[in-house]
C-alpha cells in the first residue's frame, strides 16, 4: 500500500473524530464526508469534501443514497497491484480511496426505547454504512478500515512514523474487527425484526449469537482442554465477566463455573445471606441479620466441602465476615463492596480472588445448552411460590408457622441443586445437603449422613424435594433422620403412599405442583 492520500469519514460516533480527522489533515490527506459528520469537521475548521461532490451525484431519499455509488466503492475495492482495475479506474475517472471512517446509525440505542415506533427503527438500519465497511475490509491489504474510535490514535501514531501508511497486521486487525461489527449489527436487526413478528413466542425461528471474547483462559475444565471467556453484550456491566477483580489470579474456567451458580443463588435472598458453593452445588446457605453470623451458619453445614469453595455475601464484607472466610481456604468471595478493614485482612491471603459485583441486578437471557449436533434452549427457572400457605396440603396434619418458614427457605434453595436433590433446612440455615445422586432416596440418606458428620441435627426440620418422591422410602428416610415437615412437587404415581407414610410418621407435607430439575 502507498501513502495513504484519501479518506471517507461517516461516523454516528464522532467521539474522537475531529482528533483524529485533524491528524489525517496533517499528513495531507484529502478527507470526504457526508451529513452531520461533514458539518461537525467543517465546523471544526477542517476542509472536507461532500461526497456528492466526489462522486457528482446528489444525495437522495432523505439521504438513504449517498455512498451507493462507483465512485466510492470502486476506490474501495480498487486492488492498487492489479493492472486490470487500475485501467479500469483511470478510465471512469475513479480515484482510490485508502481509510474508510465509518460506524454505523444507532439501531440498538434506537430499539432499546421503550416507546420506539417500527418505522423510527426501520429507518435507523445503516445501509451504505455496512456496504462500505465491507467492501473496505475485502480489500484489507490496501484499505485500512476504521469503525471503533478506540483505533484512532493507533493508526495516526503508524502513519506518523511510517511514512503514512500502516502496517499489514494493522489493516489484517482492523478488518476482521470490522466483519465482527457488522455481523453483531446484523443479528440485532434480524433478532428484533423476529421479535416484532411473534412477539409472544420467546424462540425466534433462528438464533444469532454475539459475544466478545474478553480472556483466552489457561485451560478449561481440565488442563488438557482450552478455553476463552466471552461477553455477552446485552449484560455487559451487569454480570460476572464485568466483576471487578480487587485481588488474586485470573478467574479460571472451572471458577465461572462456580461463581455463576453461586450468584444465581445468593440472587434469591433479599435478606443478609451468605452462599458456599462446591462445583456447582451449594454445600452450605444461611440468613441472618449479621452477615458474620449467616456466613458461619452457611459453613457449618458442610465443612469439609466448603474447604476450596466459592462464597457469595450479598452485604458488604466486614471485618468479622472476613475473619471468619479467613478460617479456612477459600476460592472466590463475590459481593457488592469489601470495607477497608475486610480488605486488609484478606490481603494476607493473596491467592484468594475477591470480585465486586452487584448482585442483585438481573441478567437477561436464556439457558443454553450445547448438545451433540444442536442447542437446546430453554426460558431461566424463576419459578418460585410467594406465599406457600397457598398451597395444598396432602397430609392430616398442617405445617406450623415455623414449618412453613423452614420450607419456603428451603425451596428457595433446592432449585439450585443438582438433580436429584434433597434439602434439610430450618428457617434460615441448611442442615443438610444430598443432590447429584441417580435415585432420590440416596440424596435423602446423604444428606442425612452428612449432617450426623457435622453434629448437626435434623430434629425438627423441613424437607425440599425438586421432583416428587417416587416411593416411601424417601419419606421413611427423612422422618427418621428427624424431619416434621415436607415440601415437593408431587404428581408420582405413588402419591398416595407416599402421603400414607408422611401421615404415618406425622408428618406435615404440601405440594407445589411445581419441580426445579436441574441437570
Amino acid at each position: 500500500m502507498a501513502k495513504v492520500q484519501r479518506a471517507l469519514i461517516s461516523v454516528s460516533d464522532k467521539s474522537g473524530i475531529i482528533e483524529f480527522a485533524q491528524g489525517l489533515n496533517k499528513l495531507g490527506v484529502e478527507i470526504l464526508s457526508t451529513g452531520g459528520t461533514a458539518k461537525a469537521l467543517k465546523d471544526a475548521g477542517l476542509n472536507v469534501k461532500d461526497v456528492s461532490e466526489h462522486t457528482g451525484f446528489p444525495e437522495m431519499m432523505d439521504g438513504r443514497l449517498k455512498t451507493l455509488h462507483p465512485k466510492v466503492h470502486g476506490g474501495l475495492l480498487y486492488r492498487r497491484d492489479n493492472p486490470k482495475d487500475r485501467e479500469e479506474t483511470e478510465k471512469h475517472g475513479i480515484k482510490p480511496i485508502d481509510i474508510v471512517v465509518v460506524n454505523l446509525y444507532p439501531f440498538e440505542q434506537t430499539v432499546s426505547k421503550p416507546d420506539v415506533k417500527f418505522e423510527e427503527a426501520i429507518e435507523n438500519i445503516d445501509i451504505g454504512g455496512p456496504t462500505m465497511l465491507r467492501a473496505a475490509s475485502k480489500n484489507f491489504k490496501d484499505v485500512i478500515v476504521i469503525v471503533d474510535p478506540a483505533d484512532y490514535s493507533k493508526v495516526i501514531d503508524e502513519l506518523n512514523t511510517n511514512n503514512g501508511e500502516a502496517r499489514d497486521e494493522t489493516k489484517y486487525y482492523l478488518a476482521r474487527k470490522v466483519f465482527a461489527y457488522t455481523a453483531r449489527y446484523d443479528t440485532l436487526i434480524s433478532n428484533w425484526l423476529n421479535k416484532q413478528a411473534e412477539p409472544n413466542n420467546p424462540f425466534q425461528p433462528s438464533i444469532n449469537l454475539s459475544f466478545s471474547r474478553i480472556n483466552s483462559l489457561r485451560y478449561g475444565e481440565n488442563p488438557h482442554m482450552k478455553a476463552a471467556v466471552y461477553r455477552e453484550p446485552l449484560n455487559a456491566g451487569l454480570s460476572l465477566v464485568d466483576a471487578k477483580i480487587l485481588q488474586g489470579k485470573d478467574m479460571s474456567f472451572n471458577n465461572y463455573l462456580d461463581s455463576s451458580a453461586v450468584i444465581d443463588l445468593a440472587k434469591e435472598f433479599t435478606e443478609p445471606a451468605a452462599v458456599i458453593v462446591k462445583h456447582n452445588n451449594p454445600c452450605g446457605v444461611a440468613v441472618d441479620e449479621s452477615i458474620s453470623e449467616a456466613y458461619k451458619k452457611a459453613f457449618a453445614t458442610d465443612p469439609v466441602s466448603a474447604f476450596g469453595g466459592v462464597i457469595s455475601i450479598n452485604r458488604p464484607v466486614d471485618e468479622a465476615t472476613a475473619k471468619e472466610i479467613l478460617s479456612l481456604f477459600c476460592e472466590i468471595i463475590i459481593a457488592p463492596s469489601f470495607d477497608t478493614a475486610a480488605l486488609k485482612l484478606l490481603s494476607a491471603k493473596p491467592n484468594i480472588r475477591l470480585l465486586e459485583l452487584d448482585i442483585t441486578k438481573d441478567v437477561t437471557g436464556y439457558d443454553m445448552r450445547k448438545i451433540q449436533g444442536g442447542l437446546l434452549v430453554q426460558e431461566k427457572d424463576r419459578g418460585m411460590i410467594e406465599d406457600l400457605k397457598t398451597l395444598k396440603v396432602v397430609t392430616k396434619r398442617k405445617p406450623t408457622d415455623d414449618e412453613y418458614a423452614a420450607m419456603a427457605f428451603a425451596w428457595k434453595i433446592c432449585k439450585h441443586m443438582k438433580s436429584n436433590a434433597i434439602i434439610y433446612s430450618s428457617s434460615n440455615r441448611t442442615l443438610g445437603i444430598g443432590c447429584g445422586q441417580t435415585s432420590r432416596v440416596d440424596s435423602a440418606r446423604l444428606a442425612a449422613m452428612k449432617a450426623a458428620n457435622y453434629d448437626v441435627s435434623l430434629k425438627g426440620s423441613a424437607v425440599a424435594s425438586d421432583a416428587f418422591f417416587p416411593a416411601r422410602d424417601g419419606i421413611d428416610t427423612v422422618a427418621n433422620a428427624g424431619a416434621t415437615a415436607i415440601i415437593q412437587p408431587g404428581g408420582s404415581i405413588k402419591d398416595a403412599d407416599t402421603i400414607a407414610a408422611a401421615d404415618e410418621h406425622n408428618i406435615a407435607m404440601i405440594f407445589t405442583e411445581m419441580r426445579h430439575f436441574k441437570h
